[in-house]
């Protein structure tokens, strides 16, 4: 089981994309410099950024699948439990209501 939260994969992805954007960004200004090393370079990064693009695709997909597992896992909580989750739901909700009533 991984050790990172739900805020730092939040993070990590959206630094990937960033990443992502100025790694494309530099290949399309990099173009037109010739040169077998520049080839080669520019290779190695557009093959390291589609590897890049995998990760975060996957990580996407691992976050979304958690989310339909909690989603799931809540419906069947309340259809199992009806009256604990009216009860739970109406606590939160007073509480709620106390919190925005002292400001």
């Amino acid at each position: 089981m991984s050790t990172m939260t739900d805020r730092q994969r939040e993070r990590l992805a959206e630094d990937l994309r960033n990443v992502i954007h100025d790694a494309e960004e530099l290949l399309k200004l990099t173009a037109q410099d010739a040169g077998d090393e520049a080839a080669a370079l520019r290779e190695r990064v557009r093959s390291r950024l589609l590897d890049a693009k995998d990760s975060l695709l996957q990580l996407q997909e691992g976050a979304v699948e958690r989310a339909k597992e909690a989603g799931r896992k809540a419906d069947d909580y309340v259809h199992d439990h009806p009256w604990q989750a009216i009860g739970i739901a109406g606590a939160v909700g007073v509480v709620v209501g106390l919190l925005i009533g002292q400001r």
